[in-house]
């Protein structure tokens, strides 16, 4: 592989140095210095690799050395020393340093051990380990406050506004009323307080409902109901069947007879599959259950990880004579939050609380702030300059006469207008409405916004990273095809299976040999006339018995009446068919197995050693499970080793990827191209074969086999390698094909995403093969895109290469499984991001929760965009949590990722109309709000900088008291509201072309250029409305004011009109109503206005000229850039 990929330049420095130290290991001579000089060449070797540049581009061929992307150790070389070190930034790594260790000190937080668990003797625990309690809230009683009110006022704007409204009890500061300022801040800060309180009782009350749940105990003295709470490292615990299981255990005793229960790990893994776990063999054999007491045992468990598929100890009963030990693996753990789907079960606790599995998978939620709220953080600070530098140029004009400081801080409280108090009310209105009306879309039933304060973020997405099993899938198997190498049977030709399935098993019935061998080929037909139907019948029945035999496949049948007090006892079982269903750790194995049935062969019963099938006939064939080789991700398949009971023959039947059984099946010509045909369709394959095995080859394998499973080191490649001795020469039996049924609308909504300009990332603890099929029969790779498997990687070297590898490949979807890629992050971790963010599309196969958070945040970090994730199940929770909007949907896998979600759905192909429909518009809408209410604050604080200018640069207010509250209330509230109703394209024409959406995530809706348009339109328009008053007034000052706050008034109206740009009937309504208010209220305002002037010709046609002067020439200009550079939804809306 190495000689394969060029690889670029290595530093000549470290080449030379190589040189010198090979050469002073050969001149030691034979003997341990050689020894040494091989290893150093091996270790030179890697040390090479590292220090080769990773090009991200075949550019770089050309650039110096210093364009390289070099590697930490590269530039380890390099480091500065000293001085120069401390002053280029050292005092900064020495500032972290320091800050961390505090951290750390303060924390304290304990280091995680191995442990050793004596049964029910919690007490005999060495170290103190966790309560078994579980706790979502964010705050508690003592932080709630503080907490809230440090999220607010970590806002600029927020601050700003508390600063502002302090300083008016300050007597020489004071400018007006009390109630002006605190009345808007105290209902922000009210409103604020009041949602987070009632999400943390929420979070509360489901914290302790789970907390508060019932479970046996058993102790020396029987049984004790305890708290899932209450729950300590050592304790024996009873779990009823559909009882969710309280904390990490090992698997001790069952009430299935076959020693054996399922579990479903949906919220856990995400998978829906039921997962077959084996109880501790020596437990499980001890007549009762008062018996673990009396036996001297412990349970020896690694510390607690995060891995929920791997785990590592054993079991030890000392009092036995010689002691017994059993190795325990995953197979024997009962993880945190899974349920119990069949029988009682009892396991002794080793890990609680913060160090079961499910929670180390979960991430602390994070207050989530819109990237809007954050853009308009920014704009209030640019404000706030403009606010000081005006306040300083108007002391300067002054002459800094006087007490200057004062006069300066009394122009910063005039001109306070310019960052709008109203703007975090209406604002936080607007994400009101804008949730309200998603709940209320009939298109989307089912919708629920539980984090108001970020709608408009579904309008400003770029990456979209979604769960596959029971979000894009519905995770119901359907058997497809059956191809036999000459023919090949779909669905509609199941019946010919089903009349040959049936004709061959007469025959062998009537036959006195019994059974028909799996090691025997076909008996020759009587005469020569059906020889070739004979053969395709044959190999029909082979095929089929292989699909019912190879599986890991048991048939459950639900008790009548419940079990009674008694321990373990048994209830009654209705064996019949329309009672059984069968549970198996992959849903394809199950789809197998009930297609097995459907053509007549069914599999009736299963337990650790045998199975037993029904033929068409009715006939019962028994047969003795020998040996099981699980499917590993690995080796890609699994196999069962069975003895026929009526013809004592031994066959070894295997089944797996094509890729995996290729090489291990007898030479053929059709398996590559009917797998690849298959796969185009969008089928999950799998390879079945077969080989006989006569009893000497049998007991060989056994003695090797158990020999290699006790061996202390490197058991599984010696297990993998006994395996493989059988996997030689095997016959190929058949190739089957079964579809995952898709979501409703799934394609046709990844379509529409795309075109909307999203990336979409699936992430999911699946496997590859099934992860890639998904990809494509769902088109989130299109049928004609190249993907590049990402081989799996362990090393720095190796993921170098296969970095350069992908690096070559353009415009293809990449698919790379869980380990690997964490690899490659942990080496390469900048170099991946950049690459995989330019494919198209990306499948991340194997996640743990955690990975998948990682990403999440991996490309906020390297990207800077906003990201969104989809799930449904409890494993996705972290992922949810950490983007910046988190979609749960409500699925078979539970409420748990949608309740976590900041929105919930009910089906994915709601998703495309949430984000093109209700996110763009809640964005669009939420940019013109803010921008008008800045214009409204703008406007006003022209208007008292150009009458402070003319009356000698006084600090006097140009309106007072109740004029500048009704001014951003009853007079321009509700029309400037009403633009959360306003839309550009109707929701069918948003939908119809998604292209529209990508405009937004450049955020030209609120940029800098919009927001100088905004500031030189309200400088314009206040210069006007207060230049035209000062020339158009008649005597008294009074008159100056009612002119101006008039013409203010109307222009507001008229600017909303402007900005408006499909009418609402409740706009409308909004503007009347102002203006009525307004009207209506002059008669009350003497000590304002002079109301005999107001009723005068000469008031009226001052007014009106001056508010043509300030509103004409917009609509002008509006009109003309509509008809010369026309938006593109215009074009779409005309």
């Amino acid at each position: 592989m190495a000689e394969q990929i060029p690889l670029y330049p290595v530093r000549s420095a470290a080449a030379a140095a190589s040189c010198k130290r090979a050469a002073y290991f050969s001149a030691a001579g034979p003997g341990p210095g050689a020894e040494r000089s091989s290893r150093y060449q091996l270790e030179d070797e890697s040390a090479h690799l590292d220090e080769m540049p990773l090009m991200m581009s075949e550019e770089g061929f050309e650039n110096d050395e210093s364009d390289y992307h070099k590697l930490p150790r590269a530039r380890i070389l390099r480091r500065k020393r000293g001085l120069e070190w401390f002053v280029c930034g050292g005092w900064k790594f020495l500032c972290t340093s320091c800050c961390d260790w505090l951290i750390n000190i303060c924390q304290r937080k304990k280091e995680l051990k191995a442990r050793t668990v004596w049964l029910g003797y919690p007490e005999k625990c060495e170290e103190k380990h966790p309560r078994n309690s579980i706790k979502n809230q964010k705050y508690n009683v003592f932080t709630f406050i503080p907490g809230v009110l440090y999220e607010q006022f970590k806002f600029f704007l927020n601050l700003y506004f508390l600063v502002v409204s302090c300083s008016q009890f300050v007597p020489a500061l004071k400018i007006g009323y009390l109630y002006t300022y605190w009345a808007p801040l105290g209902f922000v800060l009210a409103v604020t307080i009041m949602r987070e309180a009632i999400d943390e009782f929420r979070r509360f009350q489901r914290d302790k409902e789970v907390n508060s749940q019932l479970y046996s105990k058993l102790t020396v003295r029987g049984k004790v109901q305890v708290k899932s709470s209450d729950i300590q490292v050592g304790d024996l615990i009873i779990v009823e069947k559909n009882q969710r299981i309280p904390s990490d255990m090992v698997f001790l005793r069952t009430s299935e007879k076959a020693g054996s229960c399922f579990i479903r790990t949906d919220q856990l893994d995400g998978e829906t599959d039921w997962k077959l776990k084996v109880a501790v063999s020596c437990t499980q054999r001890l007549p009762a259950l008062g018996d673990l007491f009396s036996i001297n045992a412990y349970v020896y468990a690694q510390k607690p990880q995060l891995d929920i598929h791997s785990f590592e100890g054993t079991f030890t009963r000392e009092d036995s004579d010689p002691p017994i030990h059993e190795s325990l693996s995953i197979e024997n753990t009962l993880w945190a939050s899974t349920v119990v789907a069949s029988g009682t079960i009892i396991g002794v606790v080793i890990y609680t609380g913060k160090e079961t599995r499910s929670v180390m998978n979960t991430s602390n939620p994070k207050s989530k702030v819109g990237l809007l709220d954050l853009e308009l953080n920014q704009l209030t600070k640019a404000l706030f300059l403009a606010l000081v530098a005006l306040s300083v140029v108007m002391v300067t004009l002054q002459g800094f006469s006087g007490p200057w400081y004062r006069s300066l801080f009394r122009f910063l409280l005039l001109f306070s207008y310019i960052i709008p108090i109203s703007l975090r009310v209406n604002l936080d209105m607007g994400k009101a409405a804008y949730g309200w009306m998603i709940m209320r879309d009939e298109n989307i039933p089912g919708t629920v916004v539980r984090t108001s304060t970020i709608p408009e973020e579904l309008g400003r997405l770029v990456y979209l990273l979604t769960d596959k099993t029971g979000t894009l899938t519905r995770n119901e198997m359907v058997f497809k095809r059956l191809h036999l190498g000459t023919v090949s049977y779909g669905t509609d030709t199941m019946d010919e299976i089903q009349n040959q399935l049936m004709n061959s098993y007469s025959q062998t019935q009537s036959q006195t040999s019994g059974n028909n061998a799996s090691s025997t080929p076909p008996r020759k037909a009587q005469s020569s006339a059906p020889k070739v139907r004979k053969s395709v019948s044959s190999r029909v029945h082979e095929a089929v018995k292989a699909v019912a035999l190879c599986h890991n496949v048991t048939p459950v049948y639900e008790a009548r009446g419940a079990a009674g007090e008694t321990e373990f006892a048994e209830a009654d079982q209705d064996f019949s068919d329309d009672n059984r269903t069968y549970q198996a750790s992959s849903p394809d194995e199950v789809a197998l197995v009930q297609w097995t049935e459907s053509v007549g062969l069914t599999l009736v019963n299963r337990d650790l050693t045998s199975m037993q099938l029904r033929t068409p006939s009715g006939q019962i064939l028994t047969y003795c499970i020998l040996q099981t080789f699980p499917f590993t991700s690995e080796s890609k398949r699994m196999g069962v080793i069975v003895r026929d009971e009526s013809t004592a023959e031994i066959t070894f039947y295997m089944k797996g990827a094509d890729v995996a059984m290729s090489t291990v099946v007898q030479y053929n010509d059709w398996l590559e191209e009917e797998c690849g045909n298959m796969a185009r369709e969008g089928l999950r394959t799998l390879v079945v074969a077969k080989r006989a095995l006569t009893d000497e080859q049998y007991q060989d394998f056994e003695n090797r086999y158990n020999q290699a499973k006790l061996s202390i080191h490197d058991r599984t490649l010696k297990v993998a390698a006994v395996v493989e001795s059988l996997e030689r020469e095997m016959e190929l039996l058949c190739l089957t094909g079964v579809e995952d049924q898709l979501q409703t609308d799934v394609r046709p909504t990844l379509e529409m995403l795309r075109n909307a300009g999203l990336k979409i990332w699936m992430l999911t603890g699946d496997k590859l093969e099934t992860a890639t099929c998904i990809a494509k029969s769902s088109h989130l790779v299109s049928r004609m895109q190249d993907t590049h498997v990402f081989r799996p990687v362990t090393s720095r070297g190796e993921a170098h290469l296969e970095l350069n590898a992908f690096r070559r490949k353009h415009d293809c979807a990449l698919v790379i499984s869980g380990d690997s890629l964490e690899v490659c992050l942990k080496y390469y971790e900048h170099e991946f991001v950049e690459l995989a963010c330019q494919c198209p599309a990306v499948v991340c196969c194997r996640c743990t929760p955690t990975q998948k958070a990682h990403i999440v945040r991996l490309l906020q970090q390297h990207t800077g965009r906003r990201t969104c994730a989809i799930g449904d199940g409890g494993n996705d929770v972290s992922m949810i949590q950490a983007a910046d909007c988190g979609i749960g949907i409500e699925g078979k896998e539970g409420r748990q990722a949608s309740l976590a979600a900041d929105f919930s759905v009910s089906q994915f192909k709601h998703i495309g109309r949430l984000l093109v429909v209700h996110g763009r518009s809640s964005y669009k809408r939420s940019a013109a709000l803010s921008q008008f209410v800045m214009h409204r604050g703008l406007i006003i604080s022209t208007m008292q900088a150009v009458f402070s200018s003319v009356f000698y640069f006084a600090s006097v207010p140009l309106y007072q008291g109740f004029l500048m509250v009704g001014y951003a209330t009853v007079y321009t509230m509700f029309p400037v509201f009403s633009l959360v109703l306003d839309q550009d394209v109707k929701p069918e024409m948003a939908m119809l072309y998604p292209e529209l959406y990508k405009d937004l995530t450049k955020g030209r809706s609120l940029s800098c250029k919009t927001f100088l348009v905004w500031v030189l339109i309200s400088i314009y328009q206040g210069g006007i409305l207060m230049f035209g008053a000062l020339v158009l007034f008649e005597s008294e000052f009074v008159h100056v004011v009612a002119i101006s706050f008039t013409a203010l008034v109307l222009t507001e109206l008229l600017m909303v009109a402007l900005t408006v740009r499909t009418w609402h009937w409740l706009m409308a309504v909004a503007e009347l109503l102002s203006l009525g208010c307004y009207v209506a209220s002059l008669a009350f305002l003497n000590q304002y206005f002079d109301v005999p002037f107001i009723m005068t010709v000469t008031f009226v046609w001052k007014v009106s000229a001056i508010t043509v002067v300030s509103c004409l020439p917009l609509y002008v200009l509006k009109y003309l850039k509509r008809k010369l550079s026309p938006p593109s939804y215009s074009k779409l809306s005309s």
